[in-house]
């Protein structure tokens, strides 16, 4: 879907959009099943990004404190206990800017992932910048899944990063899929973005070939001491929306419900969910964010009959449209949008 078809989509009167987005979602998923998945920062702070959102930076006055890569048997002891509770997909994130082959740090997460894919979970990694060596390497050792948001349009993007750009996202991207691994790349709302903006994230998702695996929608949880501490917050309308046309615009993909689901009310996470959400972190933390208990959520998912699904360790990425390239390289440079597009905020004045 180009930016024209997802703004038509998005402007919808709410119900219609919601059946529309239901109707999609009963055709792809017709079982009543949510993916549950526990995330766990296995190296936390320090990082040398800028991320305007972000307390793991180094740049930015927080009380993220920093902390080494987490030891092994650490790290099983909170695998084991999320497979335990009914998580199908264990993710590991670590606050760098990249990792790169024959360093300390990369063997040792390689040796993590190789323990972890023993249990029986998909397991998915975000660790920053990928060469296709290290893809290669991390799809070996038993990754599914590689998460790499590219968290909101190209236009906006300078105003929330300045230390990588949007291109270095899309080359990791890149060298995820050429490897073999599925892609979860979504994006965060409430960066002082316009709905334009999250709809250029949507068109260059869309874009991929083959599309992503599944798409976070994280809405942003201000942290102290970043530049987007006293961020508005998002409204939930526009939330359900976006995801809705997220449903819509990649029908196959799972639509997750990320970060910031702890400001929302169980009927919000219904309307979410009715819209096409089929994912969810679950468990104590997201990163450096509070999440809903592991009961609180079950209950949830009973009240609604909906069920967690099963893991499927041979989990292979969409298949690749022959009929198009990998990503058009439009979609990505700033500036040579359609008349369509979104405005960019050339002020930075949105970013805090």
């Amino acid at each position: 879907m180009n930016f024209a078809e997802l703004k038509s989509t998005y402007e919808q009167p709410l119900f219609n959009l919601l059946s529309q987005a239901r109707a999609v979602h009963e055709t792809n998923w017709p079982k009543n099943e949510v993916q549950l998945c526990t995330l766990l920062s296995i190296k936390t702070g320090g990082c040398s990004e800028d991320c305007s959102y972000c307390a793991q930076s180094a740049r930015h006055k927080n009380s993220v404190g920093v902390e080494r890569l987490m030891e092994k048997d650490e790290v099983m002891k909170r695998a084991e206990a999320a497979r335990d509770n009914g998580s199908t997909r264990f993710c590991m994130g670590a606050a760098w800017r990249g990792v790169r082959s024959g360093t300390k740090r990369f063997d040792q997460v390689i040796d993590i992932i190789d323990s972890v894919s023993d249990l029986g979970m998909e397991v998915c990694v975000t660790l920053g910048e990928l060469g296709p060596e290290e893809a290669k390497a991390l799809r070996e050792a038993g990754v599914t899944a590689y998460n790499h948001n590219i968290d909101t349009s190209p236009e906006h993007y300078p105003n929330i990063v300045t230390t990588h750009t949007y291109e270095d996202r899309l080359n990791t991207i890149r060298n995820v899929q050429d490897a073999g691994m599925s892609v979860c790349s979504g994006g965060i709302v409430g960066l002082g973005e316009t709905i334009d903006d999250r709809l250029r994230m949507l068109e260059v998702l869309a874009s991929f070939n083959p599309p992503p695996e599944s798409v976070p929608i994280n809405s942003l949880m201000p942290m102290p001491g970043t530049p987007l501490e006293g961020a508005d917050p998002v409204d939930t309308f526009d939330l359900v929306r976006l995801i809705a046309v997220a449903r819509i615009a990649i029908p196959k993909a799972k639509v997750r419900l990320s970060a910031g689901r702890t400001q929302l009310s169980r009927e919000a996470q219904t309307l979410c969910f009715y819209a096409g959400a089929n994912s969810i972190f679950y468990g104590e933390k997201l990163l450096t964010a509070k999440n809903p208990q592991v009961e609180q959520d079950m209950a949830l998912l009973a009240d609604l009959d909906l069920t967690p699904q099963q893991p499927d360790r041979s989990l292979m990425p969409p298949e690749k449209d022959g009929k198009r390239e990998n990503m058009p390289a439009e979609l990505i440079a700033a500036g040579n949008a359609t008349d369509d597009a979104p405005e960019s905020c050339s002020t930075g004045e949105c970013c805090g």
